[in-house]
């Protein structure tokens, strides 16, 4: 395994290498966007070998026809985004070259690496990221990791140097992954609410950090990543491991992106489930502890009856009101009705983004005055 900057010589030397002892290689990109600069540079640099190209976006018959062609060895190089992570097993495929490794997790860059190296020929790994970019020392040290890793027990290893880059999460919390399969994505989310609760009220002993407890959320909408979307269980599992994890508005962006490379577009289900994580990121941030949704209108409770800003609030309350509507209303225990009814799980969702970006900007305006005083 090489972790290096994209170096045109040396690249096409390990292209040409695998190709003249009779193999094949794989070039993984992170974003499709990326495939056409390869594709460009294998042109220019690499005329003596036959590439193909597959990405998610292309129809599963095209997909499977450029796959059987490579298997079938008609190509010498396959050119593809992280299609090929996993469920591929290609034994005259025996070098690989990771362009833009930095953009790719560490579980992302062993399942790739694995891709080659399954037969009695050595094989080769490139971990690759662009000249003259300065790179973030978490994927720095995920390239390192990778670098290091070409023992027996490198699997141990690698879950042990995750741990150490990511921290190993909560028992209790979204970090924690557990049975998502037998339940359903939602109701894990309100099991893990309910044991919460459990704990807080003294049998345990334990107080939870707020910014760690995820809002409850009670909306009729199909939530999920369909199993005809992802076949893979357990890529289907780390993608919501990932979605719940997920840091602020960029990052998840960046994941639907990649799963729109990876998958092709997002099925309805998976759409509403990103939604829901945008929703309950804004809500945590405007002390939401729950949101229930009805055909009449919606119940927002703030955690411990209680939220920041109770004169912006207020005034919000009365913004939703203008012209004489009835759309709001705070009631003395400081719970927040909202008198619409949505039609269509896609209004509901869309509605409740709204909604909690209207109160989570009110805490973050405050926040502001409060730091400038």
């Amino acid at each position: 395994t090489y972790v290096m900057e994209w170096d045109d010589m040396v690249i096409r030397e390990a292209l040409l290498r695998e190709h003249h002892r009779g193999g094949q290689s794989f070039i993984v990109v992170p974003r499709i966007s990326d495939m056409a600069n390869v594709e460009e540079w294998l042109r220019e640099n690499v005329p003596e070998i036959k590439s193909v190209s597959a990405h998610g976006q292309m129809s599963p018959g095209e997909v499977e026809e450029r796959m059987g062609a490579f298997y079938d060895r008609k190509y010498d190089v396959l050119l593809s985004t992280t299609i090929v992570e996993s469920g591929l097993d290609i034994p005259s495929a025996n070098t690989i070259i990771i362009h833009r490794a930095d953009r790719f997790g560490l579980a992302q860059l062993y399942q790739l690496r694995g891709r080659v190296g399954r037969a009695k020929l050595r094989a080769y790994a490139y971990l690759t990221h662009e000249k003259d970019v300065a790179l973030s020392e978490v994927a720095q040290k995920r390239l390192k990791v990778l670098g290091d890793l070409d023992s027996l027990g490198a699997g141990f290893q690698l879950a042990s140097h995750d741990l150490d880059i990511r921290g190993a999460g909560n028992l209790l919390g979204d970090e924690q992954s557990g049975h998502i399969r037998e339940v359903g994505f939602e109701l894990y989310q309100a099991m893990l609410e309910e044991a919460i609760l459990a704990a807080k009220a003294g049998e345990m002993g334990l107080e939870p950090a707020r910014d760690k407890v995820s809002p409850q959320i009670t909306v009729d909408a199909p939530i999920m990543i369909p199993e005809d979307y992802v076949p893979d269980l357990a890529v289907r599992m780390a993608l919501y491991r990932r979605l719940n994890q997920a840091e602020g508005q960029h990052e998840i962006e960046s994941l639907a992106a990649e799963m729109i490379d990876r998958f092709g577009d997002l099925p309805q289900p998976t759409k509403n489930l990103i939604r829901l994580i945008e929703i309950k990121h804004q809500a945590i941030g405007a002390n939401i502890a729950k949101i229930d949704v009805g055909a009449r209108g919606t119940l927002v409770t703030f955690h411990k009856d209680d939220f920041p800003d109770p004169l912006g609030l207020i005034a919000y309350v009365e913004r939703l009101n203008d012209g004489g509507k009835d759309t709001a209303k705070l009631r003395p225990d400081m719970k927040l009705v909202i008198n619409r009814a949505w039609s269509d799980p896609q209004s509901r969702l869309n509605g409740l983004f709204q909604l909690t970006k209207g109160l989570s900007g009110i805490v973050r305006k405050a926040a502001r005055a409060k730091k400038a005083a």
